[in-house]
């Protein structure tokens, strides 16, 4: 059995080589675990686990979400293999899974399975916990209890700003949900919640809240808060959704790039 560690990036991302036998043994969960909430994302190249290894060693880490097949979830823009892909072209921005819900996912693991030849597809991470940190001190003052509606609608009108009446209406199935913009964990540490589903700032004026968020995505963004991961075939990567952003970037829609998502339910609410 091996595992050696190797940070990506100074902020965020842990390169991690080691084998199918010691990711499954469990052996190693509470280390990866660690790890994960350290430093954001994790990336096992080219391990390649199969469907039914990728879904047992989520389980190591935790409650797996019940998704998909056999809790496998085919993230695709190809419409015969889900059709939900029209949804998950607002993955192209930058955010957080689980803004509708009060507990959002704890994790995504993530393998490549097919990857566009023309390139492109490679996904995009950001440490929220740094970021917040790094602001100065008057910035965290100023938007300490601040409060922010997350609403699906926002996310989708990214790719589709002028949806038909039916689109529209299919947008707006999700009920709006406000969030802290500042979540304070059980850990002490505290993170920023931003995202393509950030519509606006509770009880301020619009203008002035949407400069307040775009703002504060533009500092979360910055090159040394992030990582971008170059897929190869076979690679698999897990990131900390309740600490991380995330986004891919643009592909051709009939490219076949592929991957299979497992998650993990999540342990903490929103504060």
């Amino acid at each position: 059995m091996t595992f050696e560690s190797s940070n990506l990036t100074p902020r965020i991302g842990t390169r991690i080589k080691t084998d199918a036998e010691t990711l499954l043994s469990g052996k190693r969960a509470d280390e990866i675990r660690r790890l994960l909430e350290e430093r954001g994302v994790l990336a096992f190249p080219e391990i390649n686990l199969s469907d039914e290894e990728q879904v047992l060693f989520t389980k190591t880490l935790g409650l797996i979400v019940d998704e998909g097949e056999n809790n496998i979830y085919k993230v695709t823009m190809d419409l015969k293999s889900n059709s939900s892909a029209n949804y998950l072209k607002g993955a192209f921005y930058w955010h957080i899974d689980g803004t509708s819900s009060d507990t959002p996912i704890l994790a995504s693991i993530m393998s490549a399975r097919h990857l566009p030849e023309t390139g492109g597809g490679d996904t995009e991470f950001c440490n929220t916990y740094a970021a917040y940190e790094d602001l100065p001190e008057a910035d965290k003052a100023e938007i300490r209890g601040l409060r922010v509606v997350h609403l699906l609608e926002a996310s989708q009108r990214y790719w589709n700003p002028e949806p038909t009446w039916a689109e529209f209406q299919r947008m707006q199935s999700a009920d709006p949900h406000t969030l802290p913009l500042v979540w304070k964990h059980r850990s002490g540490r505290e993170s920023l919640v931003l995202g393509c589903t950030a519509s606006h700032v509770e009880g301020m004026d619009l203008r002035e809240g949407w400069a307040v968020l775009v703002r504060l995505r533009d500092w979360a963004t910055q090159p040394q808060y992030t990582y971008r991961h170059q897929w190869k075939l076979g690679d698999l990567v897990i990131w900390d959704n309740t600490g991380t952003m995330h986004r891919a970037h643009p592909y051709p829609t009939d490219s076949g790039r592929m991957m299979h998502r497992t998650k993990l339910y999540g342990e903490e609410s929103f504060a």
